[in-house]
């Protein structure tokens, strides 16, 4: 259904050759994994990127807890959306605080969704946006993302035809948190969606028998596994993101 390219960024500090005129490429659409630690994206990076979505192609952008991304804050529009521990904070103070007391190196935004290989439950906001639509599920909608031990905050911003259509819920303090924002296409850009986390999207948190980098420490799960709805729910996110952004559905 897709033709795919997936790279990494070039050398750090200098223009990346396709991010920096990706509006001169043929790409229908970017899906950016940022996990950097505010030095991801040069300013020439941020251009290609703006220009490319001001065309009308779109971008999907997710990122992960703390400061794990905050190059993202660089991005017109889609930037605005992301919050971090020392950028663009949330503005909701209450929001400011550890939600994963586990990984005692990892301060907020830090939402524990669950083990990494495991799933959560999603709550639709507002009527089912097409990228959480889901004709086979009894709900007509998706139910489960993948789990993550600390994922990032997104929101809507208020000056942007954006809103969020999809929540999790805390393992440990219970709280709400957004798992992902919608930005329709208007004058200003082409469709959008920020994610709170890359790790819905991870080998390891769709299968830990993939393995994992030696840094990630959490005992994981194996719900997805187990539950093979909930396998089935975070392949079709993902279809349904792609084509949403590729102005399909």
């Amino acid at each position: 259904m897709f033709n795919v390219v997936a790279r990494d960024r070039e050398r750090l500090g200098q223009p990346d050759s396709i991010l920096s005129r990706l509006d001169e490429t043929e790409f229908d659409e970017l899906w950016l994994f940022a996990v950097d630690e505010g030095d991801g994206l040069t300013p020439e990076d941020c251009g290609g990127i703006s220009r490319f979505r001001r065309a009308g192609r779109g971008l999907f952008v997710t990122r992960d807890h703390m400061d794990v991304g905050s190059s993202l804050c660089s991005l017109g529009g889609v930037g605005k959306a992301h919050h971090f521990h020392t950028r663009n904070l949330d503005p909701e103070q209450s929001r400011r605080v550890i939600d994963d007391p586990f990984s005692t190196d990892i301060s907020w935004p830090n939402f524990h969704s669950g083990a990494n290989g495991d799933f959560q439950e999603v709550a639709i906001v507002g009527p089912t946006h097409p990228v959480l639509a889901d004709p086979d599920s009894p709900t007509g909608a998706i139910r489960y993302l993948p789990a993550h031990p600390h994922e990032g905050a997104v929101d809507a911003p208020d000056d942007e035809p954006a809103r969020v259509i999809a929540r999790g819920k805390s393992k440990v303090t219970g709280k709400s948190f957004n798992l992902a924002v919608a930005f329709e296409p208007s004058n200003r850009g082409g469709p959008a969606v920020a994610q709170s986390t890359f790790h819905h999207f991870a080998d390891y948190n769709w299968d830990t028998r993939l393995g994992c980098p030696s840094f990630v420490t959490e005992p994981p799960g194996n719900g997805m596994q187990t539950e093979q709805q909930a396998l089935w729910d975070a392949h079709r996110y993902s279809v349904n993101v792609a084509l949403w952004l590729a102005g399909v559905i």
